[in-house]
């Protein structure tokens, strides 16, 4: 029993198989080759963005070895035996404050996971022109033994005109 298919049912027959066809060399060539070319291009975006933060951070790792480097060679440019206190106790001298100190406090703090520990030493000075301090501090702070100002308080005393009561906490690095 052979069936009889008409002309226009033969090309409705064709139309279907050909959509058929087409339908699965879309589902099983075309389509993967898109989402393939769609993930390299994530991949690609993923993989600069990654570039761009590693060499940002290289540069922030260069940064910081530079002046980790610097401090090294600050350290031992310093003089043998140096402390924070006596070092501070001669630059009042050159400032010619050392009448006027009132106290210097030394305290040590050991850094975990360093050599290092922090110095400080909070000295008070009374009844100091502004023109001492000034050269006091800029002594301190230009100095190359990695010192530096933490802290500064002024009050202005009624003592004398013109004059005034300061304390610094001033820190170094000691080995």
């Amino acid at each position: 029993m052979a069936l009889k298919i008409n002309k226009r049912e033969k090309y409705a027959i064709g139309l279907a198989a050909g959509i058929i066809a087409l339908f699965i060399v879309i589902q099983l060539i075309v389509s993967p080759f898109l989402e393939s070319r769609r993930r390299l291009h994530r991949q690609l975006a993923d993989q600069t963005r990654a570039l761009v933060e590693i060499r940002a951070l290289k540069a922030e790792y260069e940064a910081v070895k530079k002046r980790a480097d610097d401090a090294k060679a600050s350290m031992a440019r310093r003089t043998r035996g140096f402390t924070l206190f006596s070092f501070l106790d001669t630059l009042a001298g050159k400032a010619g404050l050392k009448d006027r100190i009132a106290y210097m406090k030394p305290s040590t703090a050991v850094q975990e996971d360093s050599p290092y520990k922090i110095a400080t030493v909070e000295t008070k000075l009374q009844a100091v022109t502004m023109k001492q301090l000034v050269s006091y501090i800029y002594r301190i702070e230009t100095s190359r033994n990695m010192v530096k100002l933490k802290r500064l308080s002024i009050t202005k005393t009624g003592k004398q005109a013109g004059t005034v009561d300061a304390v610094l906490l001033v820190e170094s690095f000691e080995i």
